[in-house]
C-alpha cells in the first residue's frame, strides 16, 4: 500500500490522477498548514499531521499496511512546538535538531531515514509516474554558452545547499533562486529590467541531491514568469527536473515563443 505525503502545487493532483487511472488506491497525509488540492479523489484516507506527531504517524501508516511512501508538492520548514511533541517522537527529536541545523537536505535525509527504519520505502513521484521526467531534446545553440555556465552556478549554489535554479545572460547571472522559489525569482526579475531582453532560466538538482524528495520542476506558470522576465527560453537538466502539466507547458513556451531544453547532463571522468 502506497501512502502520499502531499503537499501545495500540481505534483500530487499529477499523481492522483496516475494512480486513480491505474485503480491504485492510496492513503493521503498532509502537513497542517499546507493544505494540498481539495479534490484528491483517489485517496481511501485523508488526514492532517503536525511534525511534531512524526512518531505517531509512522505508526499509523504501518498499521495500515503502508510499505510504500512517495512526498509530492511543496512545503516551507514548519517551526517546531517542543510542548507539542508526543511520546511515539520524543525519541527522534535529537536526530530532528541535529539535521534541522545542518540545512534543508540533511532533514529531508533524516526523515526519510525515519520511515526506512520503520519498514516503510521512500520512493521519488517520477518513479510513480515516469512521464514528468522529460528526454533530452536537441540543444539550442544559442543558449549553450549560458546553460553551461548556469549549471556552474546552481551546482555551486547546491553544494552550500540554496536553490536550484538561476537566470544566465551572456555568461552572467541575473538572478539566483532562494527561499521564495523559482516563480518569486522571475517575478522579482521582471520588475528590474525594464524591456531588457534575452538570457535563460536554468534549473537542475542539486549535486548528490537524493532524487526521491524534493526534486525540482517546472510547470505552465514557470514558463508565464519567464516570459515576462524577458527570457529567450529555459533550460532543465533531463532527468533531474519535473515538467508538470507537459500540455500546458508546451502550449504556453508556443503562446510566449520561448523555447525548451532538456538538457543531457555533463558527465565527468
Amino acid at each position: 500500500m502506497l501512502a502520499l505525503i502531499a503537499g501545495q502545487g500540481a505534483l500530487p493532483e499529477h499523481l492522483d490522477a496516475v494512480l486513480r487511472a491505474r485503480g491504485e488506491g492510496y492513503h493521503l497525509r498532509e502537513l497542517e498548514g499546507f493544505p494540498t488540492a481539495p479534490d484528491l479523489s483517489g485517496a481511501q484516507s485523508r488526514e492532517a499531521f503536525r511534525i511534531e506527531r512524526l512518531g505517531s504517524l509512522i505508526a499509523e501508516l504501518q498499521a495500515l499496511g503502508v510499505t510504500t511512501l512517495c512526498f509530492a508538492g511543496s512545503i516551507q520548514r514548519p517551526p517546531l512546538d517542543p510542548t507539542a511533541l508526543d511520546p511515539a517522537t520524543m525519541p527522534l527529536v535529537p536526530r530532528m535538531m541535529a539535521a534541522l541545523q545542518a540545512g534543508d537536505d540533511a532533514a529531508l535525509r533524516a526523515v526519510i531515514g525515519f520511515f526506512e527504519e520503520a519498514g516503510i520505502a521512500v520512493v521519488g513521484a517520477a518513479e510513480i509516474a515516469p512521464d514528468l521526467l522529460p528526454a533530452p531534446t536537441a540543444s539550442v545553440a544559442s543558449a549553450e554558452r549560458d546553460a553551461a555556465r548556469g549549471a556552474e552556478i546552481v551546482a555551486a549554489m547546491g553544494r552550500i545547499d540554496v536553490g536550484q535554479a538561476c537566470v544566465v545572460h551572456k555568461g552572467q547571472a541575473l538572478a539566483i533562486e532562494a527561499m521564495p522559489g523559482t516563480d518569486a525569482m522571475l517575478s522579482a526579475l521582471a520588475g528590474q529590467r525594464d524591456g531588457v531582453r534575452g538570457g535563460i532560466l536554468f534549473k537542475a538538482p542539486k549535486p548528490d541531491q537524493d532524487r526521491r524528495i524534493d526534486l525540482p520542476a517546472i510547470g505552465p506558470q514557470t514558463v508565464m514568469r519567464a516570459a515576462e522576465a524577458g527570457l529567450d527560453g529555459i533550460v532543465i537538466e533531463a532527468g533531474g527536473v519535473m515538467v508538470l502539466d507537459a500540455d500546458e507547458v508546451a502550449a504556453e513556451l508556443t503562446r510566449s515563443g520561448l523555447f525548451l531544453w532538456v538538457r543531457a547532463p555533463e558527465t565527468t571522468a
